[in-house]
């Protein structure tokens, strides 16, 4: 009988957790910031989904990257997943700062791209980090975890836009002179910037990796070295890939497709269906649009930090695959709901639904396929499954600027009624995953790795 890992307490759980937070807050900010402060630097709305390229882009060619690249890393001091996801906090911080200052498209779109590319640096190892250090029965809680850090993150991110903006007023001017962003996005960004590298210094530092054995040790030193092994241990890990994975893939390519309307248009269709007007429109009344989508966005995220651990329960109660069905329904529900509502509180209605869905989104599908994969090629897989994330993400940012022209008669409430209806075929998708089962690891004190 082989000695695996520790059973770790709560708080160790969450400490290893909280860098979480800064990369999520990031996060945050461009699920319901960048998208406006485009169109305050005057983007057309069919120009959204393509000037959203970056995200998946980089997810696509840096996590599998970096996943594996940690794999085949150990450091006696710094270990193996550590070094990249703080390295990726650094440069968060550094592009967050200086975000608000863009005064054109072209400086805010490239800005993303190191953002992004920051933000996938550090996003995989993180996942891996979690893998590596939890016995089988914890892990449901320790991803569930980053869906709590993700909710609080996010939640944060999206209420800091309104707090601002009741004291801070006025605006930049773009490089041709006109009404550029306004200043009260500037205190988001500048909080964000400070909160990436703050909450990932204390995880890194309260939280030690697990040494490898002598014979994992051997086992590194023994593999190839060169530019393109990395390259070769993706296409070979795509090779071996569980049935599980390509299953899931499935589900994530209606799933993560809708999330990527949903996340560019919400802004848009507050407007059109609370306050009636659009970006070249009222502009106060816009702003107002903005404000509110971030308070939606917050609360949906509140919902998620709120209903993460009772996720746990009910994945060990009726296995994981269930789970995600009904959260994929509830938001497929709320979706449809949504572009109708024209009161605007309520509009927080359908987000409790939406918000139990996302923390599922954030945590629950590792959990079905964790159990798959060979703990040597954790940071490898974990890659790989954001490029099944990023993937649709790009056919999206490709695809969605036709569809939403010609099929969806450039109405923002359309686009949020069509992520509905992907939401609930991800759903159906779901059932073609085998059910999950959560079994118990050999445990040793937690002190016997250190």
């Amino acid at each position: 009988m082989s000695v695996l890992k520790p059973r770790l307490s709560f708080w160790q759980i969450i400490n290893m957790n909280v860098g979480f937070f800064g990369i999520q807050y990031s996060f945050g900010l461009q699920q319901t910031a960048i998208n406006p402060l485009y169109t305050f630097l005057h983007a057309r709305p069919e120009d959204l989904p393509l000037l959203n390229l970056a995200g998946p882009m980089t997810g696509l060619l840096i996590q599998p990257l970096i996943g594996a690249l940690s794999d085949r890393t150990w450091h006696p001091r710094w270990g193996r997943r550590k070094p990249f996801f703080l390295i990726g906090a650094i440069f968060c911080s550094i592009c967050l700062f200086a975000f608000p200052f863009s005064r054109a498209l072209w400086m805010a779109v490239g800005l993303l791209w190191i953002l992004d590319a920051a933000n996938n640096t550090a996003m995989e190892p993180y996942r891996a980090f979690i893998a590596d250090k939890l016995p089988e029965k914890q892990r449901a809680f320790g991803f569930l975890t980053q869906s709590f850090f993700t909710g609080l993150g996010i939640t944060l991110a999206n209420l800091s836009l309104g707090f601002f903006k009741n004291i801070i007023s006025g605006s930049t001017k773009t490089s041709d002179g006109q009404s550029g962003i306004p200043y009260w996005v500037f205190g988001s960004f500048f909080v964000g910037a400070i909160c990436s590298i703050v909450s990932v210094i204390w995880s890194v530092t309260t939280t030690p990796e697990i040494p490898p054995s002598e014979a994992e040790l051997a086992e590194l030193r023994s593999r190839k070295r060169g530019l393109f092994e990395p390259v070769k241990e993706i296409f070979a890990a795509i090779k071996d890939m569980p049935g599980t994975m390509w299953k899931l893939a499935l589900v994530y390519l209606f799933q993560w497709y809708a999330m990527f309307c949903y996340w560019q248009f919400v802004s848009l269709s507050i407007a059109k269906s609370v306050f009636h007007t659009t970006p070249d429109g009222n502009k106060e009344l816009y702003e107002q649009a903005v404000v509110w989508a971030g308070k939606v966005n917050g609360f949906y995220n509140i919902v998620t930090f709120c209903s993460a651990f009772g996720l746990v329960w009910l994945a060990h109660k009726f296995s994981a695959k269930y789970v995600h069905i009904g959260c994929l329904l509830m938001a497929g529900a709320a979706l449809l709901i949504f572009p109708h509502l024209t009161d605007r509180n309520l509009l927080f209605a359908p987000m409790v639904g939406f918000g139990i869905a996302w923390a599922s989104m954030m945590g629950v599908p590792y959990i079905m396929v964790i159990g798959s994969i060979p703990k040597e090629r954790y940071g490898v897989y974990m890659g790989i499954i954001n490029m099944m994330i990023v993937v649709p993400m790009i056919l999206q940012t490709i695809s969605f600027g036709f569809i939403y022209k010609n099929f969806l008669g450039d109405n923002p409430l359309n686009a949020i009624t069509f992520a509905g209806v992907l939401l609930l075929i991800a759903a159906a998708a779901t059932i073609r995953i085998k059910k999950d089962t959560i079994t118990d690891d050999v445990i040793v004190p937690a002190g016997a790795v250190h």
